[in-house]
């Protein structure tokens, strides 16, 4: 896979998964330094071969053939937060289907301390270089991983005292109001069309963000990071 954007590689180099690194002609001094620290053999090439190995001008200068990322299990998610000594924070995606909306997701899990992200096999953009570069590299630390029905996973999740809160931009209940100590699913439906009816059924409760403006919904990697915020403040 090609890996492309800074941080991607950056955090790919620090893996051992990237054995060459093209490198735009240009770039600054500083960060060719820092990839020659790594030991990693490097290319210099015109912006533009990049540009077109890439299909994009948002490399930043960088790009490098790495191992296809691998999905993890939710298995792994569970032992993440058994070996944090931490309740159980996991987020699950209904129908996010936008590379971008993906990684962003993905980035703001990580950073705002979740255990990990799942996705519904057949309901999900892949794992790819778009989605790892809008990660910003968080997909080298959080587990991601599939299912292969969602709703049969939430039941599964509750019986092991897992709370499960999805968002809804009408939900009467306000995310600030709501005590999350315990395990925490938070389930972050598609764009436009929110989550399926099946997957809103399972839910043990609904949540919306407080909104004033005129516009009443939220992008919903943006909604994802400030409920993830308001969940991981309201622990502290």
């Amino acid at each position: 896979m090609l890996l492309y954007g800074r941080n991607p590689v950056l955090e790919a180099l620090r893996d051992g998964r990237v054995s060459e690194v093209l490198v735009a002609r240009g770039v600054e001094e500083a960060l060719v330094a820092q990839l020659k620290a790594t030991g990693v053999r490097l290319r210099f090439a015109p912006r533009i071969e990049l540009d077109q190995l890439a299909g994009t001008t948002a490399h930043q200068g960088l790009l490098a053939e790495v191992e296809d990322l691998d999905w993890a299990s939710v298995d792994d998610i569970l032992d993440l937060a058994e070996k944090r000594s931490e309740p159980l924070l996991i987020v699950l995606l209904d129908g996010i289907t936008d590379p971008r909306n993906f990684g962003a997701i993905i980035r703001s899990a990580e950073v705002l301390g979740a255990h990990g992200v799942v996705v519904e096999e057949r309901r999900s953009a892949p794992l790819s270089p778009v989605v790892a570069k809008t990660a910003a590299g968080a997909t080298s630390y959080l587990p991601v991983a599939q299912t292969k029905n969602l709703p049969r996973l939430m039941d599964a999740l509750k019986k092991e005292g897992v709370w499960v809160y999805g968002a809804a931009g009408e939900a009467a209940q306000d995310v600030r109001r709501v005590d999350f100590s315990g395990k925490v699913a938070l389930v972050i439906g598609a764009e436009g069309e929110g989550m399926r009816r099946l997957v809103r059924e399972k839910c043990d409760a609904l949540v919306s963000i407080p909104v004033r403006g005129q516009v009443q919904s939220l992008n919903a990697s943006v909604a994802a990071g400030i409920l993830l915020f308001e969940i991981t403040r309201g622990r502290a």
